[in-house]
Formats: structure tokens, C-alpha cells, sequence
């Protein structure tokens, strides 16, 4: 039985009628999903399932070994978008791409082109070959369009391939390290939309496997592109863990896989690992804007408050990541530390990783840039491009959750609920201009004859919030684990009001991160902010201060509307726009961190 304390409450109860999100789904339906299929065709990924069928293994594969992980993420993209937005055409064209998957499978129920074609007497031989991340890719894939279509076809081959994957591997069949991360959480998600044990146990198998003197991953890890087994996480059984290391995409996966085992199985070893590796990513190894992942060359961590901030690699996968695991990390607690995380990266970390109109996209998101860091349509390794398409359309997963005592209101977001409390409908509305505005209307449409909780996040970048209940305002709220915990019986129309203040502040880093040692960021709510070449002149020389009068404005007519913040002092001005925003006009140079006038302050400490 599961033992998570909050029950996630799916974005098909969200409809989401927002100004800032919803110019976002749109734009993921009509142009991010179409762009990712396009490419999809042209660089021959669906080709590849059509040659593995007709048998065609003279042409070979075409592209890196994973590729086939791209569809399946596009296809999970899809069956989010479908569910609150039907396309007959569009689910029309996936289903035809389905058939050539179901095609292309083997009678045992493998399926990796890279290996059917021409490579067979290689499979499960290498532990770095993706083929497991693939398996996991599909089988979340799979769900995801089943949900939303009620079609089974495509969750019937995962279903044949992870059975092929249980006999293969587990207790007394063959050994086996994970090489990227991604299979255990899949696994878990096939074991609650199947209820068989079996996927959840042997998720929990492959967990277990990491971290003991294994001869093979030694030689495997050994090589000089990975620098030892703490690139993948191997190099301790999770037990042991306290710092994160590695490869910070496979770590992600990996901590999400562990967190969802831990939530069925009551695994507290499991989670005081998570505790502990959760401490040292958020306060020890991740960059303001929600990033993760220091070093280009293991696309993953080097060291403590080590962040440079042109090199930064926080790869878009990694953040999309760090959403998943606190997401996980909050359902299991009731702590509202781990939504601070996931909003930091919604509005931060992730959506930076694709253009404004949804066409381009970042693999790595820098916090400085010399003017030659931008955009692209695709890449050779298309993780991130797709990793976009699946994640954005199920944003609204993350605004709401609950349990047997309330409603716990996570992200602001102007949207509808309707779900259940206690078997009976509720719905619930909220309205705002967040996050330009921190006011917040929330509104009771239905209600229950009895007392429900309504638990308000209390934003950690929140000094000041005022509440009040049908104009009245509540001086003596009592906060739970970042929770405004409001409880009452609740009558239809009843609305709370909330105005969070949204100062404009300049922020400093941990001393201990010498690359930002005389430098201050600026921060409204909960986006970080930079500056462009475009806007300032003679970027490398401006510096600011406390001192400086900063001004917020919102202009609708740029970047797709946003506030833009000015700082003036005497002849001095500074524009800064939201990062998010950043590469999405004129090629220039870029800053987060931006030189302070008071500087020797911080030399001296």
C-alpha cells in the first residue's frame, strides 16, 4: 500500500485559463509539438522503427543510440496535450506512428533500432547503450497516450517489452547497473497503472544494484569520459548517499525512481538518503535560477559552491528533473520547501530552455553569456527539445494536491479544479496576474457539508502576505510546514484573498561561490532577473547597488508581455528583463550576477 501523505492531483481536473501559462500551452500545441514531430521525420527517427520492421538492417540506424527515447517523449507530450486539448488530426498522425512502433517490435518484446539493426548480437551487453533508458522512456510514453485516448495499442508493447525486461533481469538472472537512470521510475508508474507487483519489484531491484564493487561497471566507469562510478551514481548503494555527483539528468531520474519506491514501500532508509542528497543539491550545488549541473564536461556536478556562471552547463533536462523529484519530495512530506524548488524552476530553469513562439530550444542554460550562446531547432542529441514537449503541457499537475483533511494550493496559476473531497465534488477557482502580480483570488464554486482544509503555500520569497476571508482579514493564520492552514466549512462563493508583496531585491550569493564574490543578482518574486546586451550599453562595466532607485513596469508589448525592472542612479540605468526571456531578440551578451559597487565588502570576507 502507498504511503504517500498528499495525493497529486492530475492536470485533466486543471483547466487552466491563465495569461502567462496559457500563452504557453498554446504555443506548445500548435508549434513546440509540431516542431519536435517534423524533426522527429526529417532526422529519421520514426524511419528507424520502419526499417527495423521491413527488415531493412542494411541501411542501419541513423543517429545516436538513444534516439528512439525522442519519440516516445513526444508521443507522452501528445497524450498530455490530447487529454485537455483534443486533435483528431494530431492523434490521427501518432497513431499511425504507434503502428510502425508495434511493427517494429521483436517476438520476445525487445525493441531498440540501434541494436535490431545490425547490432543484436550486442544487446544487453552494454550498460552506457540507453536501451533500458529507451524501455523507460516508452513506458511512460505509453501511459500517457493511453489516458488520454483510452487506446492500448502502444501501452500493450510496453507491456511486452518490460515483461522481456523481467525475465532478463533480477534475482539470480543477469547482473546489471542501469547506465542512465530513467527505467526504475517507469517501472513504478507501470506498476500503478497495471498493479502488478513485479515492475515495482524489480525497480527496486535495479535501485539496490548500484553502489557495490561490480568488476564490469568498474572498467565501464573507469573510462577517462566519466571519471569514475560517482558519474553515474554507482559509487555507493543508495543507503549511503549524502552528496550529489555525476551526471545531474541520470541523477534526477535516479533520486525520483528511489523517492517513488520509498513512497509505496515505506522505505525510510530510502528517504533520509534524499533528505540528505536534497540539502546538499538545493544549498550546496544549485545556481539561482534553479539550474543544476556546474560542469560541461560530466553535464553534472564538480564540487561544492562550485558555479561558474558562463560555463554553467544546467542542462533544460536537468531542470525539468529537479521539478519531478520535489514534486515527489512534497507529496511524500507536506512540506511546501520542495514547491519553492519546483516554482523556482517553472519559472526559472525550465521555461528558459525554449524560445518565446516555442520553436528553439536550450540544451544548457548559462547565467552569463559572451553573445554566442543561443537557441537552437534541434540537436544530434534531441533530449532536451523533447523533454519540453512532454513536460509543459502537464504544468497543471503541479498546482494542487491533497489529502483526507483538504486541498493544498502549491503554485498560483488562474485556473478551475474540479475534483473530489471525501467522494463528494468540489470546485474551486483562482485568479491571478501572478507572476507579475502577488494577488490572489480564490474562490469556493462548490463545497462539501463539512469541514475542509485549504493549505495556501507561503512562498519562501514572500516576506509579507495578507489573507483575507470575504474581506475580512485573518491577523493570526497559523503555517504549517510553509502552509497557510485554513480550516472551516466552507459555503459556496466564499472567496480568500491574498496579496503577496513583491519587492524588487537584490540578492547575494553564499561567499563560498568565489565566481559571484562582488556581485548581486535581482530577484521579483519568484523570477530571477538579468540583463542584455540589447538593452544596456557596455554590459562588462555596469554596476549597481543598493543605493540605485529600481522601478518595476509591466510592457505588454515586449517579450511577449512581462515586467521589466529599472534601476536609476543619477546619469546610471540599468534594464533588466526576466531570464527566462533572455536570447529571445537581438544576439548579445547576458548577465545574472552583475558586478556591485560595494564590492571590497565582499573581497574582505
Amino acid at each position: 500500500m502507498e504511503n504517500h501523505n498528499l495525493n497529486s492531483i492530475s492536470f485533466t481536473q486543471v483547466k487552466i485559463n491563465d495569461d502567462f501559462w496559457s500563452t504557453r500551452l498554446r504555443n506548445h500545441q500548435n508549434t513546440t509539438l509540431k516542431a519536435c514531430l517534423e524533426k522527429c521525420e526529417t532526422e529519421e527517427r520514426i524511419l528507424n522503427f520502419e526499417r527495423t520492421y521491413n527488415g531493412n538492417a542494411d541501411e542501419g540506424f541513423t543517429g545516436v543510440a538513444f534516439n528512439d527515447s525522442d519519440v516516445y517523449k513526444v508521443i507522452e507530450g501528445v497524450g498530455y496535450s490530447l487529454q485537455n486539448n483534443p486533435n483528431k488530426e494530431l492523434e490521427e498522425y501518432v497513431d499511425s506512428i504507434i503502428d510502425k512502433i508495434g511493427m517494429a517490435q521483436q517476438e520476445d518484446g525487445y525493441l531498440d533500432n540501434y541494436f535490431v539493426l545490425g547490432r543484436m548480437d550486442e544487446k544487453w551487453t552494454d550498460m552506457m547503450a540507453h536501451e533500458l533508458y529507451c524501455a523507460g522512456h516508452m513506458i511512460e510514453g505509453a501511459i500517457a497516450y493511453k489516458n488520454a485516448t483510452g487506446k492500448r495499442k502502444f501501452l500493450d508493447v510496453a507491456i511486452r517489452f518490460a515483461d522481456h525486461i523481467v525475465d532478463v533481469f533480477g534475482e539470480g538472472k543477469k547482473n546489471w547497473i542501469v547506465g542512465h537512470q530513467e527505467i526504475e521510475l517507469a517501472l513504478v508508474k507501470l506498476y500503478r497503472e497495471t498493479g502488478e507487483k513485479k515492475y515495482l519489484n524489480l525497480a527496486k531491484w535495479f535501485i539496490e544494484q548500484r553502489g557495490h564493487n561490480n568488476e564490469w561497471t568498474d572498467k565501464v566507469w573507469s573510462r577517462e569520459k566519466y571519471g569514475g562510478k560517482k558519474y553515474n551514481q554507482d559509487d555507493k548503494p543508495v543507503r549511503e548517499l549524502s552528496k550529489i555527483t555525476g551526471h545531474a539528468v541520470r541523477a534526477m531520474y535516479y533520486f525520483c525512481g528511489v523517492a517513488d519506491v520509498a513512497a509505496i514501500e515505506d522505505e525510510e532508509s530510502y528517504m533520509e538518503a534524499l533528505y540528505r542528497l536534497w540539502d546538499n543539491t538545493v544549498n550546496r550545488n544549485m545556481y539561482i535560477t534553479g539550474g543544476i549541473g556546474s560542469s560541461r564536461d560530466n553535464e553534472g556536478f564538480t564540487g561544492d559552491y562550485d558555479l561558474p556562471n558562463d560555463t554553467a552547463y544546467c542542462e533544460t533536462c536537468a531542470a525539468v528533473g529537479m521539478v519531478y523529484w520535489n514534486h515527489r519530495m512534497n507529496l511524500m512530506t507536506k512540506d511546501s520547501k520542495y514547491v519553492d524548488i519546483v516554482e523556482k524552476e517553472l519559472y526559472n530553469g525550465v521555461i528558459s530552455g525554449v524560445s518565446l513562439d516555442g520553436t528553439k530550444f536550450f540544451y544548457e542554460n548559462p547565467l552569463e553569456s559572451h553573445g554566442d550562446h543561443h537557441r537552437k531547432e534541434w540537436y544530434d542529441v534531441s533530449c532536451c527539445p523533447t523533454q519540453i514537449a512532454r513536460f509543459i503541457p502537464s504544468v497543471g499537475d503541479y498546482i494542487y494536491a491533497k489529502d483526507e483533511d483538504g486541498v493544498y494550493l502549491n503554485l498560483y496559476i488562474s485556473n478551475t479544479l474540479t475534483t473530489e473531497f471525501r467522494g463528494k465534488e468540489i470546485k474551486i477557482t483562482q485568479s491571478t496576474n501572478y507572476p507579475w502580480d502577488g494577488r490572489v483570488n480564490i474562490k469556493i464554486e462548490k463545497s462539501v457539508d463539512e469541514e475542509m482544509g485549504l493549505f495556501i503555500r507561503y512562498p519562501s520569497w514572500c516576506k509579507t502576505m495578507n489573507v483575507e476571508i470575504n474581506e475580512e482579514k485573518i491577523n493570526n493564520y497559523e503555517i504549517q510546514k510553509g502552509y497557510i492552514k485554513l480550516i472551516r466549512k466552507w459555503s459556496e462563493n466564499d472567496e480568500i484573498h491574498l496579496n503577496m508583496i513583491m519587492p524588487i531585491e537584490l540578492v547575494k550569493s553564499n561567499v563560498k561561490v568565489k565566481q559571484n564574490l562582488g556581485k548581486v543578482a535581482i530577484q521579483r518574486g519568484p523570477l530571477i532577473y538579468c540583463i542584455e546586451e540589447v538593452d544596456n550599453e557596455n554590459i562588462d562595466d555596469i554596476k549597481i547597488d543598493s543605493r540605485m532607485r529600481f522601478l518595476s513596469e509591466y510592457k505588454s508589448n515586449l517579450l511577449n508581455g512581462c515586467v521589466v525592472i529599472i534601476g536609476k542612479k543619477d546619469d546610471k540605468k540599468v534594464v533588466a528583463i526576466p531570464y527566462y526571456a533572455w536570447d529571445n531578440r537581438k544576439p548579445g551578451k547576458m548577465k545574472v550576477w552583475i558586478k556591485n559597487e560595494e564590492e571590497r565588502l565582499y573581497d574582505l570576507l
